[in-house]
């Protein structure tokens, strides 16, 4: 099975998942930079997100370029995967449209989690289709971001109900922590 049709649909997916994220933005009514204001919570949600997703985008192209071959399992990794992220639009607009409120910052956590778990199930079914020996497995290591996601994705949302700054600012480390793709791939590659 050829890995070009899972990479060409996700990338489709992923770039309509942004799409959609920012037809959620309309136009003001005023004419002046005033007119603005009430789109700011809406606009650092887009921002988060489309980082999130940029995030996803950029790993799983540098995971793919490891794939030589795909399974059926792998398929359905990678839709679970597409699932959890296609829900970022809807999450993204909640906590825009409510100021980051309580229950939205929840959600958004827990859809970031899932979309963590989803990706490592995904990682997980190329490496088994791949071996110990594989280019990913060699790259990936400990895998300490990966392990660091989840934990800290909990907190965010445990923090989530008693302080939603706390719990924005523990999602914006997770993402800074991944926003910088890990070139161990790129270099293995290179060495073959």
């Amino acid at each position: 099975m050829n890995k070009n049709r899972l990479e060409a649909f996700s990338d489709g997916v992923l770039a309509i998942i942004i799409t959609i994220m920012v037809l959620e933005f309309k136009i003001p009514e005023g004419i002046d930079f005033e007119s603005l204001k009430p789109l700011f919570p809406k606009f650092l949600s887009y921002l988060m997100s489309f980082i999130y997703v940029g995030i996803y985008w950029n790993n799983h192209h540098h995971m793919m370029h490891t794939v030589k071959r795909i399974s059926g399992a792998i398929l359905w990794a990678n839709l679970h995967l597409l699932f959890w992220l296609s829900l970022v639009p809807f999450t993204t607009a909640w906590i825009g449209e409510t100021q980051f409120a309580k229950t939205p910052m929840m959600l958004y956590g827990i859809m970031l989690l899932m979309a963590a778990i989803a990706y490592y199930i995904l990682q997980s079914q190329i490496l088994k289709k791949h071996g110990p020996d594989s280019v990913l497995s060699q790259a990936i290591g400990s895998d300490f971001k990966g392990k660091m996601s989840p934990v800290l994705y909990t907190i965010g949302i445990i923090s989530a109900n008693f302080n939603t700054v706390i719990s924005g600012i523990i999602y914006i480390l997770v993402a800074l922590m991944w926003l910088i793709p890990d070139n161990r791939i790129e270099k293995l590659i290179d060495s073959e």
